[in-house]
């Protein structure tokens, strides 16, 4: 359990300091390219650690115990996130792009009438429905740091575009929210347009990976815990 926590801890903890405080003064001593291979190097490293480290770890006691009910909640959850990552791969302000200074401010439609940061958002739920549904303390350890790596994250996003994106971003932010649906009940977005491929590649996904936990966990995840 330490040994899972120490690399989760390193895992984030480099990630933001590479991604903010380091960077400027890294790249200008080795260059963008080393900067990005150093960054490389340093995420597979502390990933591979982690993925060392939980499957050492010895099974826990579940936190809490799990029946269908929690399985169908997270299932749900696991249905809404793959529809956020599929839909943030397209039109996403937040995807390098060098020709956002060129481009208009659009409406917030789809997924980013939900939220500014689908893509993040989509890898919190994941955390918290594992968390839900497999509260082993190691996993818990684990998803905790995907969802604080995801939202702290984007909350360090909006304050990097904001200076990279002066003509964009801050317009971008008030039509949008950085908490899911606020915009929507604040009145600066309007819940709807969601593209086909929103809701066919993430019903795709989610089938996908859901079955995906039969071949490589051996246990049924998602629907196919009740049709497998």
């Amino acid at each position: 359990m330490t040994a899972v926590l120490a690399a989760c801890v390193a895992f984030v903890g480099t990630h933001f300091l590479l991604s903010h405080p380091l960077r400027a003064p890294l790249v200008a001593r080795i260059g963008e390219r080393g900067f990005l291979l150093l960054y490389s190097a340093v995420a597979f490293a502390t990933l591979g650690w982690i993925v060392w480290a939980y499957g050492a770890a010895p099974p826990g006691a579940y936190l809490w115990p799990v029946g269908d009910g929690l399985w169908a909640i997270g299932t749900a959850i696991m249905l809404v996130a793959s529809v956020l990552l599929v839909g943030s791969l397209i039109g996403n302000p937040a995807l390098p792009d060098s020709t956002a200074r060129e481009k208009a401010v659009p409406p917030a439609r789809g997924v980013f009438a939900v939220t500014r940061h689908p893509m993040m958002w989509s890898f919190a739920l994941w955390g918290a429905a594992h968390i839900l549904v497999y509260p082993d303390p190691s996993n818990v350890v684990v998803a905790v740091s995907i969802i604080v790596l995801a939202l702290v994250g984007a909350a360090m996003q909006d304050r990097k575009k904001a200076a990279l994106q002066p003509d964009f971003w801050p317009e971008w932010e008030r039509r949008t929210s950085f908490w899911p649906f606020a915009a929507v009940a604040a009145g600066r977005a309007r819940l709807g347009g969601f593209r086909p491929h929103d809701w066919a590649g993430g019903l795709v996904v989610w089938l996908a990976a859901t079955w995906a936990h039969i071949p490589l966990a051996g246990w049924a995840a998602g629907v196919w815990r009740w049709v497998a």
